[in-house]
């Protein structure tokens, strides 16, 4: 799980989802993509 200032989508399969007040990425296809917003 990254943290950064700005989430973007790496692939297809991320998607950008909030959850509790936070932007996060969640990934099918590759969980090093994982991002959260903070």
């Amino acid at each position: 799980m990254k943290v950064r200032s700005s989430v973007k989508r790496f692939c297809n399969g991320c998607q950008i989802v909030r959850r509790k007040g936070k932007v996060r990425v969640i990934c099918k296809n590759d969980p090093k993509h994982k991002q959260v917003q903070g």
